[in-house]
């Protein structure tokens, strides 16, 4: 199907379908949906959970404690957003179900470029999804069910059409009042509308904005008299009236207050009765205007605080359910929200060295992490997203007990995403002769940006601190890796090696055996191995060797009896990894030849760096960026 065709069969499917009182009743008992709210239609829309058990991921059963979680399809793009958006879904499941959610102004509370916008927009494409149905030619989109009285013909609609009471709690508009009595009392004159809501027509979806001060006033909600029709009807006529209020065009469907506090307290009264009540008075003498639909509300921090401390509020924070919208708080879903943003921009084909989004997205979680006490911030952030320190950091606490002395309030603060992505921007374009990134000039551009914001004098000091305390000591790791790997070709072939080695030495150690090297023949003494041993430990600087030889052999005996017998990967047990990397990484004097971009002394040592750069260039990097990154790290090594 072509795009024109696919646009006219989404143009058909939505358009507006007519029928009588008796055939909307007639459909009301044969789908329950036809006369549902719009909290109920929203659930519709969102569709079910996709249920997580976390005890089948390590990782995630350490940030869920082993809990099952539930995940929307419909926000699969919401990374590390889980908390927020189970709330905004058991607001509209509550309010589905008839409960005290319903009658509550759903309010966003978050930083500035947290995700509430996203989630608002979101939500209004939920909305559009599902139609409801509406008395043809009401300004206010208000249902059928509201000409009918919930004591008098209650029990009748629910025995014949299945629909329960609780449904017809709705006021018949002043327009509907008025063509009951030009229809003489016949509802069967009444035709009613099949819509879809819209955003774009403003059908069941509306915005409303703080006007200024002095002159913005509730007809921004309830609409007002169009004095071009005072002609031909009196003022208090209903057909006066025009219904353009966010109110009058979001019933049976979502109205989205953004910044709501900023407005004056007296534009937002409306909104308590429309909530509580379920209908609201327009600006003139006639009856009151039905409003069944959800009120979104979202501001930031500063503008919540000054409404709520304001006792004469009181009346208004009673009727708000809170959602904390904080900026997102683990680092793999941090990136993700890079990777999207950079996947719908032009920068989508542009090569971004591994590593960049992940310093970035650790840059971008520091600010927003609360310091822990007695442990380092760096090893919260891991922890946070989900890693396990028990070999690394023995120090670093549990993901609970660092969420619990952090209180409710972390990730309200920080640099947000917004930033993080104008940063990315700059890094892309900081060579002028290639669209590209890489975490060298990300650091430079943080540092030179950190400036420029002018932050407070001590804020700058430990945002830069974040810089070379951690970022760049690690990524000096990382390159370092990268590049020891790409020189040695056959790389986990040389580790495996070292291990294997290492445990045999070990284990004749341990029990005070001679060992025999079965392809040379030389015989070791316990000396000897001590001294082999010694050669793969110092330079990771382990402590108590006795201790580590023991833990290492029992380990690998255990995994052999899992492995038939075979020796586990070299990469399976975290400290002896760390142990073979430092042994195999310690002697850069044997890289420099190969890795530096000088003259080369022989067409060996020339064919070997040509292959050097193809295997970096194959691991997701250009060719300028080996050359920068390699001089860098050198620079770095030579500087420590």
């Amino acid at each position: 199907m072509d795009a024109i065709s696919n646009f006219a069969a989404r143009y058909a499917r939505s358009r507006e379908e007519e029928m009588s009182i008796d055939e909307y009743l007639a459909e009301c008992k044969r789908d329950p949906m036809a006369y549902a709210t719009s909290a109920q239609r929203m659930l519709a829309a969102i569709g079910e959970p996709e249920m997580v058990d976390t005890r089948n991921d390590p990782r995630l059963s350490r940030l869920f404690a082993n809990k099952v979680i539930k995940r929307y399809p419909a926000f699969t793009e919401f990374y590390g957003m889980e908390e927020s958006i189970e709330q905004v879904v058991s607001f509209f499941r509550h309010a589905a179900q008839g409960l005290e959610e319903r009658k509550q102004i759903l309010y966003l509370l978050g930083p500035v470029g947290g995700g509430k916008s996203s989630i608002a927009e979101r939500l209004k494409a939920l909305m559009q999804k599902v139609p409801f149905y509406a008395l043809k030619g009401s300004p206010v989109n208000e249902s059928p069910l509201g000409l009918f009285d919930a004591q008098e013909d209650g029990p009748v609609l629910e025995d014949q059409f299945g629909i329960p009471r609780r449904y017809l709690q709705r006021v018949l508009s002043p327009w509907a009042v008025k063509r009951l009595e030009e229809y003489g009392g016949d509802i069967r004159q009444f035709r009613v509308v099949k819509r879809y809501p819209s955003v774009l027509k403003q059908v069941g979806i509306a915005k409303t904005e703080p006007g200024d001060e002095n002159n913005q006033d509730i007809s921004s909600l309830v609409g007002k008299v169009d004095i071009r029709k005072l002609e031909t009807f009196a003022q208090d006529d209903t057909d006066a009236y025009s219904y353009s209020g966010g109110l009058c065009l979001a019933n049976q469907g979502l109205l989205e207050f953004v910044e709501m506090f900023k407005a004056p307290i007296k534009v937002l009264h409306p909104l308590l009765t429309a909530t509580q009540e379920g209908n609201y008075k327009g600006t003139e003498g006639f009856g009151a205007i039905p409003f069944d639909g959800v009120v979104l509300a979202h501001s930031n921090e500063s503008e919540w605080k000054a409404f709520r401390n304001n006792k004469n509020n009181e009346a208004f924070l009673d009727r708000i359910y809170i959602v904390k919208v904080p900026y997102c708080l683990r680092v793999s879903e941090e990136t993700r929200i890079y990777e999207k943003l950079i996947r719908e921009s032009s920068l989508g084909n542009a090569v971004c060295a591994p590593g960049t989004l992940k310093m970035m997205a650790q840059f971008a979680i520091l600010t927003r992490l609360k310091e822990p006490e007695n442990s380092s911030i760096f090893s919260k952030m891991q922890v946070y997203d989900g890693e396990s320190l028990k070999d690394t950091d023995p120090r670093a606490k549990s993901y609970q007990e660092y969420r619990d002395y952090a209180g409710v309030d972390e990730g309200m603060t920080g640099v947000s995403t917004r930033f993080a992505f104008k940063i990315l921007s700059k890094v892309f374009n900081f060579d002028s002769a290639e669209v590209a990134a890489n975490p060298v000039h990300l650091m430079y551009v943080l540092e030179q940006q950190i400036e420029r914001e002018q932050f407070p004098a001590e804020l700058e000091t430990k945002y830069t601190s974040y810089i070379k305390e951690y970022l760049s000591p690690r990524y000096a790791e990382f390159i370092g890796k990268e590049i020891q790997t790409a020189y040695l070709e056959s790389y986990s072939e040389y580790g495996q090696n070292i291990f294997d080695r290492y445990v045999t030495y070990a284990d004749y150690w341990i029990q005070d055996n001679e060992y025999r090297d079965t392809d040379t023949g030389e015989v070791f003494d316990r000396g000897a191995l001590n001294a082999e041993l010694e050669k793969i430990e110092k330079p990771a600087g382990i402590a108590n060797p006795k201790d580590f030889r023991n833990e290492i052999v029992n380990f690998v005996l255990r995994a052999r009896a899992n492995n038939q017998g075979q020796n586990p990967s070299w990469t399976s047990y975290e400290k002896l990894r760390l142990v073979i990397e430092k042994k195999m990484f310690s002697n850069t004097e044997e890289l420099l030849p190969v890795i530096s971009f000088n003259a080369k002394a022989s067409a060996e040592e020339a064919r070997k760096h040509e292959d050097f750069v193809t295997r970096m260039v194959n691991k997701g990097y250009t060719s300028k960026q080996v050359r920068l990154l390699c001089e860098w790290y050198l620079r770095v090594r030579k500087s420590s």
